[in-house]
């Protein structure tokens, strides 16, 4: 399918109108995120503090949409989609968490709240708790490391690519890589 910018932004204000709505969980609104998270600039996914999603558009020439989830149906099944609090998700004792909170960085408009290093914390401790298998990535600060490692995660460091900069440097970053129960 050919890129269209006009088209994007057209589709990004009605998703942003469901949104204001109350019909977010729609089909509608569904199909638009798809559409606009593989459309938008590096896939992104950003709200502003209003709720509103703002990810500018990609500058992709042509993009391959999948059109038949179905195949998928069985899977998707399985899957919980929450957007709580951590310490309010709903965790089974054998369930597989995989988290990805902000960065310990001085950016933390992640949400209209901010995310806070007492959040790090918070989250790092929740997840500590899990009887079940964790992975927990966030960027290598020296505070990060020593949060995990007082918590009893096994720690791991990687060179991560970076697809989104706010400076436009996508130099490899350091990364930890926290696990229990793995």
């Amino acid at each position: 399918m050919e890129n269209d910018e006009d088209l994007y932004y057209r589709y990004r204000e009605r998703f942003n109108a469901l949104l204001t709505t109350g019909r977010a969980t729609t089909r509608e609104a569904a199909s638009l995120f798809y559409y606009l998270n593989r459309t938008g600039y590096n896939g992104l996914c950003r709200f502003n503090q209003r709720g509103l999603y703002n990810v500018p558009f990609g500058r992709y020439e042509r993009i391959d949409y999948t059109r038949d989830f179905r195949p998928l149906m069985n899977l998707f099944a399985k899957w919980r989609l929450t957007n709580v609090d951590v310490e309010d998700v709903p965790l089974e004792p054998d369930d597989f968490v995989y988290a990805d909170p902000p960065y310990d960085v001085e950016f933390t408009e992640y949400s209209s709240g901010g995310f806070s290093w007492s959040d790090q914390e918070r989250a790092a401790a929740f997840l500590a708790k899990h009887r079940g298998p964790v992975i927990l990535v966030n960027q290598a600060t020296e505070k990060i490391e020593k949060l995990y490692r007082r918590l009893g995660y096994h720690i791991n460091f990687l060179k991560a690519p970076r697809r989104i900069s706010c400076t436009g440097d996508r130099s490899p970053a350091r990364e930890i890589i926290a696990t229990r129960n793995v």
